[in-house]
């Protein structure tokens, strides 16, 4: 099945939120075939009459992605190819610069190191259920299955639900949880996203809630596509944080995946890109043995035009921010 971050009613989610439409390139030839979604935006800097795009990742992860290899595996030259025909189609469609956030697991950066400046950013971490008769035995810290006993013991309790009718109490949680922690407006999504979410994945779509004394305290929305469990999005009630309901929650999804067949929960890194990163931290907690390398790439499909573009918007250094002229 196909992952997740590679589906177009994925990249759909972010088209009011990115400014952008969802598109697709895809590229084959003898030597295979390479399939690059992306978000194209209208770049609000104004040159010589002209409107000019580029291309995002959208939120989570994707980039470039080979589908399939003929025999003799040339994968260099296959993506040699794919490089040449999209940068023509960049100037076809006055397309300048692009971001992309490769995948960590699909490990899509290394195959395209020539087309891209590729650069690590981070780890991410999750928690592998393949492989491990007891995953939380193997994978969770022992000081995290000690909340998690105590939690338990003091009356904390879970529900799965696989396709949820709504999602409006996970939604006013979520909500108030972004606020509390000052999250960057980005993540407050709208009624549109969360109806959408629900339009787009359905039976995809996995629920977690904890309770105490029939109150939902803390939850938490998974996609699951076929091996893989994506961690999406989170919340949880301050005043019950004594309670340790994330630390719930991951046991509840560890718990139901490993009857699932799923091999892994993905659950990204932290909100820096620092070793010491307290949110990554936190998730090795529930993946002592579980880490990927996440990449970002970048890339000037027109070099004229994005310095008159850096330009005319007084932008800063490239190296501060890319591309420099938003």
């Amino acid at each position: 099945m196909e992952d997740l971050y590679f589906k177009e009613n994925y990249c759909r989610l972010y088209e009011e939120i990115e400014g952008g439409t969802c598109e697709v390139f895809e590229f084959e030839n003898d030597l295979g075939s390479i399939r690059h979604m992306f978000m194209k935006r209208e770049i609000p800097v104004e040159y010589k009459e002209n409107t000019y795009y580029d291309l995002t990742t959208p939120y989570g992860y994707g980039g470039p992605l080979i589908t399939h290899l003929r025999d003799g595996g040339q994968k260099e030259k296959l993506v040699a190819h794919f490089s040449k025909a999209f940068r023509a189609y960049c100037a076809e469609h006055n397309i300048i610069s692009e971001f992309v956030r490769f995948h960590p697991i699909k490990e899509n950066a290394k195959d395209f190191t020539s087309c891209f400046d590729v650069h690590f950013r981070r780890h991410t971490t999750g928690v592998t259920l393949k492989g491990f008769e007891d995953p939380v035995q193997e994978e969770f810290s022992s000081s995290t299955r000690k909340k998690i006993r105590k939690a338990l013991r003091d009356g904390v309790t879970y529900r799965i639900t696989v396709n949820p009718d709504n999602l409006e109490q996970f939604k006013e949680i979520y909500l108030k949880t972004m606020e509390r922690i000052g999250a960057d407006p980005m993540y407050f999504f709208n009624e549109a996203y969360f109806s959408n979410c629900l339009k787009y994945f359905g039976d995809q779509l996995v629920l977690v809630e904890v309770l105490h004394e029939s109150r939902v305290i803390g939850t938490e929305l998974h996609f699951h596509t076929g091996p893989i469990l994506h961690t999406h999005l989170s919340g949880s009630l301050d005043e019950y944080s004594h309670l340790n309901p994330v630390y719930v929650m991951t046991y509840a999804i560890a718990l139901w995946a490993k009857q699932q067949g799923v091999e892994l929960i993905h659950s990204g890194g932290g909100l820096t890109t620092a070793s010491d990163d307290s949110l990554y931290l936190f998730k090795k907690k529930f993946g002592r043995n579980t880490e990927f390398d996440y990449y970002t790439g970048y890339k000037i499909w027109n070099e004229e035009i994005y310095q008159q573009l850096a330009e005319l918007s007084k932008a800063r250094p490239a190296k501060e921010f890319f591309p420099a002229y938003r």
